[in-house]
């Protein structure tokens, strides 16, 4: 890889602050999980003299939870948008110092100045995912069940077939936005009657799931203990990955669903209790390099908000529609909005109505 410039340590006398000793540069780093390469904290490690400890989430509702909850001290964490517009609601997020950061004109213009942060004050873009359909390619060929429809884990009938083969995101809003464009509804749709409609969809659907599983559904597809899970693109491009590594006797894919499918805006963002905000400006803008950038869809699977780093992204990944969705998928793709506190607490009650049913 090119040769990228070096930590901006002069970054520390423009603000008046001492540089830390090597010892004591450490950047916290809250994400979630196999969302960065290895390789790409060695480098940031290497060329920033640092170390990277990293805490990690599943959800969105776990991730809120821990950092509302006064574990805020981390210097980047990377929310999704829905969780930024509810970060910056919460005044908890430091604004971002744009003259540390050069290589924001890396960015697509599609990606930036959206309306959760208008201006992009407190977020830059990490990545994109969608949220889709894993599936164990050779037994559901061989069942004749189209995986590109939500109809393969919401409809009895069709489950019928996969009884205990199937998970499901525990994830409220992952999972009532899959249910309401199962039933053709908006995933920001507000009515409380249509929020009941997917919440039965959900309820008759459960007894044929194996689990709700937000952390560990990779493994279970990669040694065939589910056939079909819901869940993050990049996360089965990881499990086809490894199958196919590991030799298995059948195959791992994804798709899309026919009906449409979330599109989550992961960002990056500094927490106002940030222990070093110099570092984390650092390694926003190191990820915005597109080298660095690139290896987040090379390496991880994900879809890439960075312009510059198309050149370095492999043509074979470009070319999957579920990573890097044509223009005619992207118009049935919702990012998920924030919801306000009356429509979260009509959501939470239903959900809670679903674990315990």
């Amino acid at each position: 890889m090119k040769k990228l410039l070096g930590c901006l340590l002069v970054i520390a006398g423009t603000t008046g602050l001492a540089p830390l000793a090597a010892a004591d540069k450490v950047l916290h780093l809250f994400n979630w999980n196999d969302y960065i390469a290895d390789e790409t904290v060695a480098r940031f490690q290497k060329q920033c003299n640092c170390k990277v400890v990293q805490d990690y989430f599943s959800s969105t509702e776990e991730m809120m939870a821990k950092l509302l909850a006064g574990g805020g001290d981390y210097d980047v964490v990377i929310p999704t948008q829905n969780a930024v517009e509810a970060l910056v609601k919460q005044n908890f997020l430091m604004a971002l110092d744009k003259s540390k950061l050069g290589n924001m004109t890396n960015m697509a213009a599609g990606f930036m100045n959206k309306a959760y942060d208008p201006g992009n004050a407190y977020s830059l873009p990490y990545a994109f995912t969608t949220t889709l359909i894993g599936y164990n390619e050779s037994r559901i060929t061989e069942l004749g069940i189209d995986p590109a429809d939500w109809s393969i884990i919401f409809d009895p009938a069709v489950l019928e077939k996969i009884k205990g083969k199937v998970t499901v995101m525990d994830d409220s809003e992952e999972l009532f936005a899959a249910a309401m464009k199962y039933l053709g509804y908006s995933v920001n749709d507000t009515n409380e009657q249509h929020l009941k409609d997917a919440q039965a969809v959900i309820l008759k659907a459960k007894p044929y799931w194996a689990a709700f599983n937000s952390s560990s559904y990779i493994k279970e597809l990669t040694v065939g203990n589910v056939w079909v899970a819901h869940g993050y693109s990049s996360d089965m491009f990881q499990a086809r990955a490894d199958a196919k590594e590991a030799n298995r006797d059948f195959s791992v894919n994804f798709v899309l669903p026919k009906q449409g499918a979330v599109l989550a805006l992961d960002n990056m963002v500094i927490p106002n209790k940030a222990r070093n905000p110099i570092l984390a400006h650092e390694f926003i803008n190191f990820m915005m390099a597109p080298e660095n950038a690139a290896e987040l869809s090379n390496i991880v699977g994900t879809g890439n908000p960075n312009a510059s780093a198309n050149a370095y992204i492999d043509d074979e990944i470009l070319a999957i529609s579920a990573i890097f969705p044509s223009q005619e998928q992207l118009a049935t793709l919702e990012t998920i909005s924030a919801r306000k506190s009356k429509e979260r607490r009509f959501i939470s009650r239903l959900w809670t109505e679903v674990k315990v049913r």
